[in-house]
């Protein structure tokens, strides 16, 4: 299988960019990706509702396309509102990137299209859906957007495997190490040639090491007559049904329902699927934070122009050495029968964290089994206190059940402590390359001395 190339490219207009042939054929088309970009800085989970803007922004203009001539005027009058909305949330969003990027693209637009700043304003829309009968399931669309069927047909069934992320946050790699991380700030979950997935992770409690997901965005990349460049995005409190354009699926291309967000609880559960890459994403609302699952043939995951560069790609190689947590303290705490274990713990315990005993008791309730899930719930109890974290663990199991090709490594035991990649080892102490230094010149000081003799 030979993806198409995609790379990042940054155009001449300050604060949008667009990502090879999938880009759009306008300014527009780089708010996708300019959106996933600035989830690379820490965003605060505030009330600042800059994504809602956007979103409401992308359904009035059918996907922001670049408008005739004709549709100019309504085209401003989508501008004025996305601007109004701007500056309705403008006190809540005075730290947000993303916000300050869309007051200066709004200005940029106006400027193109000849908008003037005082006119009327309209209500956003949302995109009209293809009927029934352009569904990728008809039987003369194009078989490369079903990938069992594309890429398999004439042999194995593909093995797939399973990522997630939950709780304070623990990850569940596609090799199924499994780690507790601190992770502060927005991280790569995957990337590769068909998909970006990034997670940002905020304090659970003010001052706390602890941290849980509050905002995800997930990027699928155009693909060939399959699917256009779609984004979705959620946050805390609003977990949408759609992606950031209002559509439900892949846009107008013949295999665009090979690509489908379906709603299962509303504003708790989304699941995403897209069979052109043989991929299902889970994404729940539990409590105040958010979870994610996946579930990818490894031919995808391994879709990667340059290995190398993807040191943070967390899903394929885990939490960097110095992000993970150590769970010695905590093995030793929990077999002493102790009620808290604080040298295990990320941050010091919140005041309402609850006793060791009552932790175990909750988590019981909803994971029977003494396995990783079972002690991540207890973990997660003992810091932050949030009941919610037990859902939180229970779902995630739930989702490995669902996703997981084998049914032998649903319950994990042992928590996985990566060894030192070279991305970690460049952040070890100058000491060993102070001694190395040491040595060579020691191996040099002859060789410059008969230099001086002579």
């Amino acid at each position: 299988m030979q993806p198409p190339r995609e790379r990042l490219v940054v155009t001449g207009r300050a604060g949008w960019m667009g990502m090879g042939r999938g880009a759009g054929r306008s300014a527009l088309g780089f708010w996708p990706t300019l959106a996933f970009l600035l989830c690379s800085f820490p965003a605060a989970t505030s009330p600042c509702k800059i994504l809602k803007c956007n979103s409401e922004f992308w359904s009035a203009t059918a996907g922001g396309h670049s408008p005739a001539s004709d549709d100019a005027p309504e085209f401003c009058a989508a501008l004025r509102t996305y601007a109004l909305c701007t500056r309705r949330t403008a006190r809540t969003c005075r730290g947000d990137l993303a916000y300050h990027s869309a007051v200066h693209g709004i200005e940029d637009l106006m400027s193109q299209h000849n908008c003037s700043k005082d006119g009327p304003t309209s209500q956003p829309r949302l995109r009209t859906l293809p009927s029934p009968g352009d569904s990728q399931e008809r039987s003369d669309s194009p078989e490369i957007c079903h990938y069992e069927k594309s890429f398999h047909k004439h042999s194995a069934t593909p093995n797939y495997t399973h990522c997630g992320l939950f709780g304070d946050p623990h990850l569940r790699t596609f090799t199924d190490r499994f780690q507790t991380c601190k992770v502060q700030g927005a991280w790569p979950l995957i990337d590769n040639n068909y998909l970006n997935v990034q997670v940002t992770n905020t304090p659970v409690l003010p001052g706390s090491a602890a941290t849980a997901t509050s905002k995800l965005t997930i990027i699928f990349k155009n693909f060939q007559e399959c699917v256009d460049q779609k984004v979705y995005q959620a946050e805390m409190d609003e977990l949408p049904a759609a992606f950031a354009d209002g559509s439900k699926n892949g846009g107008d291309k013949h295999g665009a329902n090979s690509l489908k967000i379906t709603e299962k609880v509303s504003g708790q559960h989304v699941e995403i699927q897209a069979k052109y890459i043989g991929t299902t994403i889970v994404v729940r609302q539990v409590g105040r934070y958010l979870t994610f699952a996946v579930r990818m043939p490894e031919e995808v995951v391994n879709a990667v122009e340059d290995r190398d560069s993807q040191g943070l790609y967390l899903c394929l190689r885990g939490c960097p050495l110095n992000q993970q947590i150590d769970f010695q303290a905590f093995h030793a705490h929990e077999g002493a029968g102790a009620h808290r274990p604080q040298a295990a713990s990320p941050a010091p315990a919140a005041p309402d964290t609850f006793p060791y005993e009552t932790a175990v008791a909750k988590c019981k309730e909803r994971l029977p089994v003494e396995d990783l899930y079972y002690q991540a719930c207890v973990f997660d109890l003992l810091t932050t206190g949030d009941v919610n974290f037990t859902l939180a663990a229970y779902y995630a199991l739930e989702d490995v059940k669902m996703l997981h090709s084998n049914k032998d490594k649903l319950h994990l035991y042992e928590r996985t402590r990566e060894p030192p990649s070279r991305a970690a080892t460049a952040e070890l102490s100058p000491a060993p390359w102070l001694l190395l230094g040491s040595l060579l010149l020691l191996a040099l000081l002859p060789v410059s001395l008969e230099a001086l003799a002579a």
